[in-house]
C-alpha cells in the first residue's frame, strides 16, 4: 500500500544450547512486553447529527401500533403466501449470492484477526546427490521450523480488524435487505397473478354478456327494429373486448414466469395460481417512530456499519505513518542420515524495522484519502436517512388516500351497476340505440376493474410500508 519502505533488521543465528534457550525466553518476554503497550487512541464514534421528526405526518389518527417481527409478513393471513415466501427465501439465487457475500466478508475478517497473532512455518526437505566422476552417492536431510510475529504498537492491525469486521456485518445486513426485497417481490407478482385472474373472470362474463347483448340486436336487426349500425356497434364491441382477454392472458403468463424465477427454477414449473385477491381486512399499521428507522431498517444499519467500518480505516490510515516492528525466529536442523536430523539444530532469531515515515507524501495522501471516504460515508449515510422518511411518508399518505379512493370507487361501481341495468331496459323497450347500452357496459367493466386494482395497490402499499420501515427481521436468515 505505501510502496518500499526503509527497513532495519538484526539477526542472531546459534546452536541451541542453555544461552539460546534464554535468548528465546528473552524473545518471549519482550514480545508480551511489547503487545501490552497502548497503541494510538482510537477515533471514538459519534453518529452523526441528524434532523428527525417526533412523529410521521401522516400517521393514522388511532394511534400507533406495535411493529411486527420476526415472519411479518404473516399479519396479511394467507398460508400459500406464506408458504410462497418461505420457499422462496429457501431458494431464490439472489440470497444465495448474498450468503456467500457475507460468507466472504467473515472470511476477510478472520483473516485479518490472524494478522494479530504470530504466522508459524515447518518445512522438511530431503535430497540425494550423484558424484559422476566418484561414482559416490550423498544424501541430505533437513527440517526447519519458523515464527514470525508484527507487534501491534500503534493499533494498526487492530484498527484493520475492526474495518473487516464492520464490513462483515455491513454484508450481514445487505442479506437482510435483500430477502426484504425479495418478500415484496414474491408478494407484489403473488397478488398480480391474483387480480390479473379477477379481471380476466370479469372480462369473460363481461365478453358473454356482450354476446348475449349482439345476440339481441342480431333478433332486433332481423325483425327490422334497429338499423344496420345497431349490429355493427354490438360487434365492434365484442371484438373489442376478445382483444383486451387475450392482453389479459398474456400479462397472466408473464407473471408466472417471473414469480416461477424466483425460485431458481425454469419458467414453465408450476407455480400458485390465487383466483381472487385476499379479501381480509387490510394488516394493523406497523407504525413506530422516526428515530426507530435506524434500528430497524437493514439498508440503514448496513449504512452506519460502513460508516463505523470508515471510521476504522482512517484510525489504519494513520497508524500505517509510524514505524512497524516484527519479530522473526526460526530452528532448523538437518544431516546425512536420517537418523540425525534431529541433532545440533540451529536457531535463528531476528527483528525488522519498517519506517514508512520515510514516504511522508505518500502516507500523508493515503491518510487523506481515508478521511475524506469517511466525510463522504457521513453524507451517503444522512442522505439515505432522510430517503428512508421520505419513503414512510409517502407510503401513509398513499395509504389514506388509496382508502379514500375505495369508497369513492365503491360509489361509482354501484352507480355504473345500476345505469348499465336502466341502459338495457331501454334499449329492449326500444326507447334507444344499442351503443348507449354498450356504453354502459363499458363504464361498469371499467368501474370494477378500477375497484379490484384499488385493491391489489392497497396489498402492495401496505407490503411496501412494511418494507419501508424494516418489515422485522429478527431471526431465519442463518
Amino acid at each position: 500500500m505505501y510502496g518500499n519502505r526503509m527497513k532495519f533488521g538484526v539477526k542472531r543465528v546459534s546452536s541451541i544450547n542453555a544461552s539460546g534457550k534464554k535468548h528465546i525466553v528473552l524473545l518471549l518476554l519482550s514480545s508480551m512486553l511489547l503487545t501490552g503497550c497502548e497503541g494510538l487512541a482510537r477515533s471514538q464514534y459519534t453518529r452523526p447529527q441528524l434532523d428527525l421528526p417526533a412523529s410521521w405526518s401522516y400517521a393514522p389518527v388511532n394511534g400507533e401500533q406495535a411493529l411486527a417481527s420476526g415472519q411479518w409478513w404473516r399479519a396479511f393471513q394467507d398460508q400459500e403466501l406464506n408458504s410462497l415466501i418461505e420457499r422462496a427465501l429457501q431458494s431464490n439465487s439472489d440470497m444465495a449470492l448474498a450468503a456467500l457475500k457475507v460468507r466472504q466478508a467473515r472470511l476477510r475478517a478472520g483473516i485479518a484477526d490472524g494478522n494479530l497473532t504470530p504466522d508459524v512455518t515447518a518445512q522438511l526437505s530431503a535430497s540425494r546427490e550423484r558424484n559422476i566422476d566418484a561414482h559416490t552417492n550423498s544424501k541430505s536431510f533437513g527440517a526447519s521450523l519458523g515464527l514470525s510475529y508484527e507487534i501491534d504498537l500503534w493499533g494498526k492491525l487492530s484498527s484493520a480488524r475492526d474495518t473487516a469486521h464492520w464490513e462483515a456485518m455491513a454484508t450481514e445486513q445487505d442479506r437482510a435487505g435483500a430477502a426484504l426485497a425479495l418478500i415484496g417481490t414474491t408478494a407484489n407478482l403473488y397478488w398480480r397473478l391474483a387480480y390479473l385472474n379477477e379481471s380476466i373472470a370479469a372480462s369473460e362474463a363481461s365478453l358473454e354478456y356482450t354476446a348475449k347483448a349482439l345476440e339481441l340486436a342480431q333478433v332486433k336487426h332481423r325483425s327490422g327494429a334497429v338499423s344496420n349500425l345497431d349490429l355493427i356497434q354490438a360487434e365492434q364491441n365484442l371484438a373489442s373486448q376478445r382483444a383486451s382477454l387475450t392482453s389479459l392472458l398474456q400479462e397472466k403468463v408473464e407473471a408466472k414466469n417471473a414469480l416461477a424465477i424466483l425460485f431458481d427454477q425454469a419458467p414453465e414449473n408450476s407455480v400458485p395460481d390465487p383466483q381472487t385477491l385476499p379479501a381480509m381486512a387490510m394488516p394493523t399499521l406497523p407504525l413506530a417512530t422516526p428515530a426507530a428507522l435506524l434500528a430497524r431498517r437493514p439498508d440503514m444499519q448496513a449504512a452506519e456499519m460502513r460508516l463505523r467500518s470508515a471510521l476504522a480505516d482512517t484510525d489504519h490510515s494513520r497508524a500505517s505513518y509510524y514505524p512497524s516492528f516484527s519479530l522473526t525466529g526460526s530452528l532448523a536442523t538437518g544431516g546425512s542420515d536420517l537418523a540425525d536430523i534431529l541433532r545440533n539444530p540451529v536457531a535463528s532469531l531476528g527483528a525488522g524495522l519498517s519506517l514508512p515515515f520515510i514516504q511522508w507524501r505518500q502516507t500523508q495522501l493515503n491518510i487523506q484519502v481515508s478521511e475524506a471516504a469517511y466525510e463522504q460515508a457521513v453524507i451517503e449515510f444522512r442522505q439515505k436517512l432522510y430517503s428512508s422518511l421520505a419513503e414512510v411518508e409517502n407510503k401513509l399518505s398513499a395509504r389514506s388516500q388509496l382508502m379514500a379512493q375505495e369508497d369513492a370507487l365503491r360509489t361509482s361501481f354501484k352507480l355504473a351497476s345500476e345505469a348499465e341495468r336502466l341502459a338495457e331496459v331501454r334499449y329492449r323497450s326500444g326507447a334507444t340505440g344499442v351503443q348507449a347500452w354498450l356504453d354502459q357496459q363499458e363504464t361498469r367493466r371499467s368501474a370494477q376493474l378500477q375497484l379490484t386494482a384499488n385493491r391489489l395497490a392497497q396489498l402492495q402499499n401496505m407490503m411496501a410500508l412494511y418494507q419501508a420501515l424494516g418489515g422485522g427481521f429478527a431471526e431465519g436468515l442463518d
